[in-house]
């Protein structure tokens, strides 16, 4: 049997009726890709990249999905889909400068691969947690189907992907929301060195679509035609009928997961049966054969592309490499946000903490108008707290969505909208429960402006704290998961006029924000806040009473333990601080007071051992330390979870021991 037979046997092409231009493009546009991943791998071995991940024999799948979608519509592939970026057409001398760390890559030197993104090219690019990306794919079709947009959003992951609970989230919301998202999942047989019969065990994982709903198509991923002409017909089906599309593309891996790993562990019959159905030499034979591409315009393509591949390598490395600045590493953690004050021109109304939350959301809704809430029972029955109660009948269930029970999908979605240019809010039920959807908000969320200048204008909303008898699931506050995370902005305010005003205002920052509001004092504090809408800086504490005793710095709930026994100790001249935000922190308030009084003692309601009060006392020292005329007290919660009887509680909060600490540090 002849060579080109063989070829022709392994696919039929001839099916599908596309004009040769089509074609052309198809074959230059997976040729590229080869060509280049086969200069990389030449590199790599010189040391001149430090890694690779390739995706040679899986060229297809990357190219015919980019072809089949418009310019417009967005693509979030992974470390094996070269041909997404180059078909984009992204100038190749920035690719190589990405790979090589350099200031024309996307990344400034801070992230490596393909881990970037470029709203340039309406290109998103992965983390290395995989499955994040899925529900990221979502929020922007959500985007684009509240816009009316018509547009489809392809998202990639591999089948080891599958078998992380992002995707399980990512599919359901999907498909109840019916979003126009193409799940593309390349099944090349191997996560890493574990095949796939340990990753799942069904035949095929279109077979997972049908527990979500879902449509699912299982296509040749080494077939160009297939892929391309599939993937356009679903694509232009789903622009104008909304809904989300698994593919399955049957693909293989014939290098390494990344080089370093070789390929010794799969078995050379499965090796040689993928090798006879490379899709580009083929695809290659096929034009040939047909008349469609000669030898000479084949040679003439190579050659043409590897001059410019060589061109633009050159470029790349008469580049200087990236020198360190100091400023710039830490200006670009946070987008840039000048505060703008809005003061309220009407009258005061005396409102409880619940309310103000529940008032500066509202506000906040009709002063952005596409403003998006999303979370657990926030619809028709408000929220557990009915802080979104009476919403729906404002707002619509498009702006004030009801989510499954997932946080991660929920929060992805969130980053999603934010990078098709749309706000959100998003309520954790409780604040323990961010646990379930910590990965892509300490990950992703916080480090996309870093990492490639993407803004991630998210706000979450936690309700926190004990007090309430709600036992170790419902009591936390566990500000400290993210007060360390930079790139997060922590918000904690104890009075309504603070929430309401620092609430309008993270809305309005384009960074991610967490904002703990305490359950304790939802309903048990009030206080004359201005009925119209207004704002309050982030990073500016508020000085409660004056004294030249001792300094008391709290947030939350402690604001008010402190309150309470300072009033019932009129001889103890203090400073009472409320920090009212965590990060940005008001240090200069903080170092103030204690310069002046010499004595400080900080009170949260979190245990000790790394809480921000560590933290606080820790810059005390290193910047006050002349001034001190004792050490730095922490007062804090217990070791321990947080017990549900009311007598355990009560011992396990620092406000017990509050009064106790403070007059021994007085009198020290």
């Amino acid at each position: 049997m002849s060579t080109n037979t063989s070829f022709e046997n392994n696919f039929n092409y001839s099916q599908y009726n596309l004009n040769t231009s089509v074609l052309v493009d198809l074959y230059k546009n997976m040729l590229l890709s080869r060509l280049i991943e086969e200069k990389m791998l030449i590199l790599l071995r010189q040391g001149k990249i430090s890694k690779w991940f390739s995706g040679i024999g899986q060229e297809s799948i990357s190219v015919g999905v980019t072809m089949a979608l418009n310019l417009e519509e967005y693509i979030l592939p992974m470390h094996r889909n070269l041909g997404v970026f180059t078909t984009r057409h992204i100038p190749l001398y920035r690719l190589f400068c990405q790979w090589q760390g350099k200031a024309s890559g996307f990344t400034k030197g801070r992230d490596r691969s393909f881990h970037f993104g470029t709203q340039d090219y309406k290109i998103v690019g992965m983390i290395s947690h995989l499955g994040p990306q899925l529900g990221v794919a979502n929020g922007i079709a959500l985007a684009s189907k509240l816009n009316n947009k018509h547009q489809v959003t392809a998202v990639f992951t591999g089948e080891g992907g599958t078998s992380e609970g992002d995707f399980h989230e990512a599919l359901n919301i999907a498909s109840v929301w019916q979003l126009p998202v193409l799940f593309c999942i390349e099944n090349n047989g191997y996560g890493l060195s574990t095949p796939a019969s340990e990753q799942y065990n069904c035949e095929h994982i279109a077979d997972k679509a049908l527990g979500y709903g879902m449509e699912a198509h299982i296509i040749d991923g080494n077939n160009i035609i297939e892929v391309y002409s599939k993937v356009s017909e679903i694509a232009k089906n789903i622009r104008e009928n909304p809904r989300p599309v698994l593919l399955e593309f049957k693909t293989f891996r014939m290098r390494g997961h990344e080089e370093a790993s070789g390929t010794k562990y799969v078995p050379q019959d499965l090796m040689d049966f993928w090798a006879k159905k490379d899709p580009v030499i083929n695809f290659q034979a096929y034009l040939r054969e047909h008349h469609i591409l000669s030898e000479g315009e084949e040679v003439k393509i190579k050659a043409d592309i590897i001059h410019e591949i060589n061109d633009h390598l050159d470029k790349a490395y008469a580049e200087d490499e990236i020198l360190p600045d100091l400023i710039n590493e830490l200006n670009d953690v946070y987008k840039p946000f000048k505060y703008q004050e809005f003061k309220a021109n009407g009258g005061f109304k005396e409102i409880r903490f619940i309310d103000a939350v529940s008032e500066s959301l509202r506000q906040s809704m009709e002063q952005h108008s596409d403003l998006v809430i999303m979370g657990q029972d926030i619809a028709e029955y408000g929220g557990v707290f009915k802080i979104t109660e009476g919403f729906v009948e404002l707002f619509g269930k498009e702006r004030v969505r009801n989510t499954p029970i997932c946080e991660s999908g929920i929060v992805e979605a969130a980053m999603g909208l934010s990078i098709a240019g749309i706000k959100s809010v998003v309520e954790m039920q409780f604040a323990d429960f961010v646990s379930s959807g910590f990965n892509p908000i300490v990950n992703y969320l916080a480090k996309s402006h870093y990492r490639w200048n993407q803004e991630a204008d998210v706000v979450i909303r936690m309700p926190c704290g004990a007090g309430v008898g709600a036992g170790p699931f419902h009591s936390q506050t566990n500000e400290a998961w993210f007060t360390k995370t930079p790139g997060l902005k922590v918000v904690y305010p104890a009075f309504p006029y603070d929430a309401k005003g620092l609430l309008a205002t993270s809305i309005n920052d384009p960074n991610p924000v967490l904002f703990f509001e305490h359950k304790a004092l939802y309903r048990n504090i009030r206080q004359n806040v201005p009925t119209d809408y207004y704002t309050l800086p982030l990073g500016k504490a508020s000085l409660l009473k004056e004294g030249n005793d001792i300094s008391i710095v709290a947030f939350g709930a402690a604001v008010h333990w402190a309150i309470e026994v300072l009033d019932t100790n009129n001889h103890i001249n203090a400073d009472l601080i409320d920090l009212r935000t965590l990060q940005p922190l008001d240090t200069e308030t903080i170092f103030s007071s204690a310069k002046k009084t010499g004595k400080v003692i900080i009170l949260q309601e979190d245990s000790l051992f790394g809480g921000i009060a560590s933290d606080i006392s820790s810059l005390i020292m290193e910047n006050c330390f002349e001034y001190l005329d004792a050490p730095v007290k922490r007062v804090a919660s217990l070791e321990t979870p947080i017990p549900f009887a009311s007598q355990l509680e009560n011992q396990y909060l620092s406000k017990s021991r509050f009064e106790k600490e403070l007059i021994e540090l007085l009198e020290y």
